[in-house]
């Protein structure tokens, strides 16, 4: 009897989610392998109701060549994707199906239930021997539970914020920054032609490596990363002498939407995810209010936001998703499950997937920042990983 491999994505999309599908897609074939694509991510499982076979329908597809032949030309996830992490169900989450079922275990007195029990009886329920889960430290940290509960979990790692804990590079990271760099050099226009100081937000929860290589390979006046809270009026002036000294007239910042001032908070709104975060962004505008204020210069704010996130990946992130689908694959065929595919040193590797949950991964910024001057600032090239990570 063939094994069944399964595959999903969960998190935010990124580009180079489809190629990493597709290679694993078409090496299980080749390998033997029988392939089902769960949509919406975790939510695709906990949303399986056991008793209504249209639910099969719905959240579970046969992959086969045809299937993923064109997913490759386009970005984001064509099984779609969600941010549901079945280890913490909100009341008002949980599936009509599963209320009062004991499937699910109170895990606080809010009526948060955990519903792992329910994950391993759909799984086994479709035969699936192996999953392959693909996301950032929200979405690994399940399969990581998974890992403990003795189901075979294949993970790759995937976050345009580079930010995933054992990897020095993420699916979706370069094309961030590539669509990151493009669009400041095109916002030179306007900026440069109104003679303004332009502050640009970009992505980036606990590291602030886009902003500060974006900056850096754009060639940004200012950059402020979220490992390190900078001084409001310092910034301004930095800001304004920049301006002055460019012929053209005007200066640009780029800011994590993570950064927090010196003595105060990061910028959130809304309710908390199923992961504890809640929505992040507006530092950007609050700090370009502030410039206006302290310098009395027009300030041009632009939140990058899913603007970095959308199309089709670059070259490099498809040669890394591609890469990392593939050794996913051949992990699986050895039978070494509980691993992370991996990049260390410029060398593709595997890590235990629990090394997601030992650490955030982090700006250098000793060695890749000036924190007085709010600057990218490479100390020493010599021996630095290709990614400055």
């Amino acid at each position: 009897m063939k094994k069944r491999i399964g595959v999903l994505t969960g998190g935010g999309d990124v580009p180079g989610l489809n190629p990493a599908m597709k290679e694993v897609v078409l090496n299980a074939l080749d390998a033997g392998y029988e392939v089902l694509g769960i949509r919406r991510g975790w939510g695709g499982l906990l949303w399986y109701n056991l008793d209504e076979p249209s639910t099969h329908d719905y959240y579970i597809r046969n992959l086969g060549r045809n299937d993923v032949r064109r997913i490759d030309r386009t970005g984001g996830t064509f099984l779609h994707t969600s941010r549901t992490n079945p280890q913490k169900v909100r009341e008002n989450d949980v599936p009509d199906f599963l209320r009062n079922s004991d499937l699910g275990h109170p895990i606080d007195d809010k009526g948060t239930m955990d519903y792992t029990d329910h994950i391993l009886k759909v799984l086994d329920h479709l035969g699936i021997d192996v999953l392959v889960a693909i996301g950032g430290d929200d979405t690994l940290s399940y399969g990581v539970r998974l890992s403990r509960e003795e189901f075979p979990v294949v993970a790759i790692p995937k976050t345009m914020d580079n930010d995933v804990f054992g990897t020095d590079y993420c699916i979706g990271f370069s094309t961030a920054v590539t669509r990151s760099v493009d669009t400041i050099t095109q916002l030179r226009t306007s900026v440069g032609s109104h003679e303004r100081i332009g502050v640009f937000e970009l992505f980036g929860r606990n590291s602030g490596e886009t902003s500060l290589i974006s900056a850096y390979l754009a060639y940004v006046d200012r950059a402020i990363i979220s490992e390190v809270p900078f001084e409001m009026e310092k910034l301004a002036n930095f800001l304004l002498e920049d301006k002055r000294n460019n012929p053209s007239n005007y200066a640009i910042v780029t800011i994590s939407e993570g950064a927090m001032m010196k003595g105060g908070d990061v910028i959130e709104s809304g309710p908390a995810d199923a992961y504890g975060h809640r929505k992040l962004g507006g530092i950007g505008e609050i700090v370009a209010e502030n410039i206006k204020k302290i310098t009395n210069q027009h300030v041009l704010y632009q939140k990058f936001a899913y603007v970095m996130r959308s199309g089709a990946p670059d070259s490099l992130d498809r040669m890394v998703a591609m890469s990392y689908g593939n050794l996913a694959m051949q992990l699986i065929q050895r039978e070494e499950y509980g691993k992370l595919v991996a990049l260390q040193g410029g060398r593709y590797t595997t890590v235990p997937i629990e090394i997601v949950l030992t650490g955030k991964k982090r700006v250098d910024v000793e060695a890749y920042y000036d924190k007085n001057n709010y600057k990218p600032k490479v100390k020493d090239f010599l021996g630095v990983p290709m990614f400055l990570t």
